[in-house]
């Protein structure tokens, strides 16, 4: 059974090495760039949906089909997007709630000063608040090495919390599990913290098969535990 990896904004591949080191020998993994991300090209958009299709072609020309998907953050979101429109056998989602909720009013808040100078000031607080001081020492590192972030990446990337609605987004996140919902893919959400009621109750009437691990910590737990984030793929 084939694995994708879909790293968080700003991130890149180099997140799922120590993940990578605990998966059995001989298992096809595909762990790409995000567009705009490292080693891969930059775009004018980032929109979810085209995200996603880049995502697709490089699992067609790697010859893998029916892969589980496991997305950190933002990659979450990209990992459910897959899902919905391509062939998956099951989604692990690390992390990243579905709907903007108070994040995506802090996000639309912080427009102006994502668009000048004095940006890095939001994307500070964002690590700030991800307990990256309770990783251990190589997963804390990785987190803070391996990043570029960029105002281009994060206003494309956020380009739908700016320009949607609440309501236009709950609808589309709908649509895409009702997708998984009817063609069974598997769906597991693992949060760093217990669930909202409001929330939990949205997503289990939307997608009753989800399956939901809390795991405490920080916001980065394939860094912080990636032998327990191993035990939850599916298969192995």
């Amino acid at each position: 059974m084939s694995l994708v990896l879909l790293h968080g904004l700003t991130f890149d591949k180099r997140h799922w090495d120590p993940l990578r080191r605990v998966l059995p020998a001989g298992r096809p993994v595909l762990a790409p760039d995000l567009p705009g991300h490292g080693d891969a090209p930059r775009r004018d958009t980032y929109r979810m949906a085209e995200v996603a299709g880049i995502i697709h072609d490089q699992v067609t020309a790697a010859g893998l089909t029916d892969p589980v998907l496991i997305g950190h953050s933002i990659g979450g979101i990209i990992a459910t997007k897959y899902a919905a429109l391509y062939p998956a056998r099951a989604v692990i989602n690390l992390d990243q709630p579905l709907l903007p909720g108070p994040f995506g009013a802090t996000v639309r808040q912080a427009e102006p000063l994502l668009r000048g100078p004095d940006w890095r000031q939001f994307w500070d607080r964002m690590l700030a608040g991800m307990a990256i001081g309770t990783l251990p020492p190589e997963a804390r590192k990785i987190v803070e090495n391996d990043t570029d972030p960029r105002p281009d990446l994060l206003l494309g990337y956020w380009d739908e919390l700016l320009h949607h609605t609440d309501e236009a987004i709950r609808a589309e996140r709908q649509t895409d599990l009702a997708a998984l919902r009817e063609r069974e893919v598997g769906y597991r959400w693992v949060t760093a913290g217990e669930p909202p009621l409001p929330y939990l109750g949205w997503l289990t009437a939307a997608l009753p098969s989800v399956a939901v691990t809390v795991m405490p910590g920080s916001h980065f737990p394939h860094l912080a535990d990636p032998a327990a984030i191993a035990a939850l793929i599916p298969g192995q």
